[in-house]
């Protein structure tokens, strides 16, 4: 059983950066791809960013692309999301999720990942 646990949220102003941990509680994380997604109330969860277990590969939503970057450090059982530019439509709960599928393809959707984090909440004000 693999524990996650976000941490780095908090509020900023529009324009502003934040830096999300997540931080996996056994050596396995290597295994698998990691992935970022994020909620609001009402919404579906929604896709940010995941990165494969070597760290070569990574995806993004187009809502995030050229913003946020997805990195991890294996050897600290931790991955990383780095928010640039936030807008206050970035505003959301944002999760980390392992996925023991380490496909070439990217995955999306939230009920491909086989773990989760508590979540760690953002707010960017305008």
């Amino acid at each position: 059983q693999v524990t996650l646990v976000e941490s780095g949220g908090g509020l900023v102003q529009a324009g502003g950066s934040l830096r999300l941990s997540c931080v996996a509680n056994e050596r396995s994380f290597r295994n698998y791809a990691m992935g970022w997604f994020r909620q609001t109330p009402g919404k579906e969860r929604e896709f940010v960013a995941r990165i494969r277990w070597s760290g070569g590969q990574t995806f993004y939503a187009d809502s995030v692309k050229g913003r946020f970057t997805i990195s991890r450090d294996n050897a600290k059982n931790t991955v990383y999301l780095q928010m640039n530019s936030l807008k206050p439509e970035d505003t959301a709960v944002y999760y980390c999720a392992a996925d023991r599928v380490t496909s070439i393809v990217v995955r999306r959707a939230p009920e491909q990942y086989d773990y989760w984090g508590q979540g760690t909440q953002v707010t960017v004000s305008s």
